[in-house]
């Protein structure tokens, strides 16, 4: 049961736009990261069809205490995987509405005309997600080593270093045992994209980092000195927090949220195996902490990465779902958006916010900036 109940918490994460696939099985604490990545990866990939098949055997009405992403997960192993892998009462479950559910299947593809279940994917869906041609970024974390000993250590293992690369089309390009040095990020390798690295002494010791580009820039952009008191507001599942403590070299104080106490508890592994230290970690809504408090008199950096949409991430919803939510959801995300930022603006010694999702919207973007820096009057400005 631990095998679907973390693929419905890295469901649950690509969701709320808390990181890419790949940072949120590794980050997982799974033991079995191939085992989980498949299963998550196939789940998506079927994830238009298995809501065809729940919509239809009213499976989640039936069984209300059932959170959607497991049941997504179960369904896709029972019907398309190699069978449930677990026992009690969720395979009991499964197997009660195992028979409405292959009903519900049957259908589908007389609806469709189709005779394998690999035929009801759109050709967009037939490729996995792990075929994905996005490079495997690899942050160094310079809290434990530098960039030359990383790159001499994979050199002994037999990867080529190509240097710092040119373009982007020179990291499009990377392919075998070859490596290149991010052309803006100094401290970021770049790997092929099908690079496996999560069994490899240095991701295990925390001295390497598995990092999209993306989610580097954030604490890249906030750029604190050393010595700096920093909040990260909406802070799991870590891997922002322990950037910016590697540029502060651990020197300054780090304030990080999280509301979830499983989001802060994986966090808190992360940061330790990262090294870092200086770091008070609170399962606390970033909403509900006041700006007076004699404790953050001295922040001046907040770097706020709000729960949004993720339609900027293709991986954040199955292939061939509409990149939009709706406008509802729209709605109330970017006015939890304007919130946060409001009331990170709020904190008194402030004096750089980095403000990021990982949204393609304009309204939760720069329509959620300009409407809270029309509200501050001229006390900030964009840079």
């Amino acid at each position: 049961m631990a095998l679907y109940s973390a693929a419905a918490a890295v469901l649950a994460g690509l969701e709320r736009g808390e990181g890419g696939l790949k940072s949120l099985v590794y980050n997982s604490g799974f033991p079995h990261v191939r085992q989980l990545y498949a299963l998550v990866s196939e789940t998506l990939r079927y994830a238009p069809v298995l809501e065809k098949l729940l919509d239809g055997a009213a499976l989640l009405q039936v069984e209300k205490k059932l959170p959607p992403q497991l049941a997504k997960v179960l369904v896709y192993d029972l019907l398309f995987g190699k069978g449930l892998k677990c026992g009690g009462r969720w395979k009991a479950l499964a197997r009660r509405h195992r028979a409405r559910l292959e009903a519900e299947l049957a259908r589908l593809k007389v609806r469709h005309k189709v005779s394998r279940n690999e035929d009801l994917l759109a050709p967009e869906q037939a490729a996995s997600p792990a075929a994905s041609q996005v490079p495997r970024y690899v942050r160094v974390n310079t809290l434990k080593t530098c960039v030359d000993d990383v790159i001499d250590f994979f050199k002994r293992q037999g990867y080529s270093y190509l240097g710092k690369a040119a373009s982007v089309e020179e990291l499009r390009a990377l392919s075998g045992k070859k490596f290149l040095l991010d052309l803006h990020l100094p401290e970021l390798l770049v790997f092929p994209p099908q690079t496996d690295l999560h069994d490899n002494l240095l991701y295990t010791s925390g001295h390497i980092i598995l990092q999209d580009k993306a989610s580097c820039l954030p604490a890249f952009l906030l750029s604190p000195a050393p010595g700096s008191h920093v909040i990260d507001a909406c802070a799991a599942p870590g891997n922002k927090t322990s950037h910016v403590a590697a540029i502060l070299k651990n020197k300054g104080q780090i304030f990080a949220f999280d509301v979830d106490p499983k989001r802060v508890a994986t966090m808190n592994t992360l940061l330790t195996r990262a090294g870092v230290t200086g770091c008070q970690l609170a399962q606390q809504d970033f909403l509900a902490v006041d700006p007076g408090d004699p404790k953050y008199s001295r922040v001046t950096h907040i770097l706020l990465d709000p729960s949004c949409s993720g339609s900027g991430r293709m991986v954040t919803r199955g292939p061939g779902e509409e990149v939009a939510p709706s406008a509802e959801r729209l709605q109330a995300l970017a006015g939890f958006q304007r919130r946060a930022l409001s009331h990170a603006l709020s904190f008194p010694a402030l004096r750089r916010l980095v403000y990021s999702t990982c949204s393609l919207h304009q309204e939760e973007n720069e329509d959620v900036v300009q409407a809270v820096l029309q509200e501050q009057g001229s006390a900030f400005r964009w840079v």
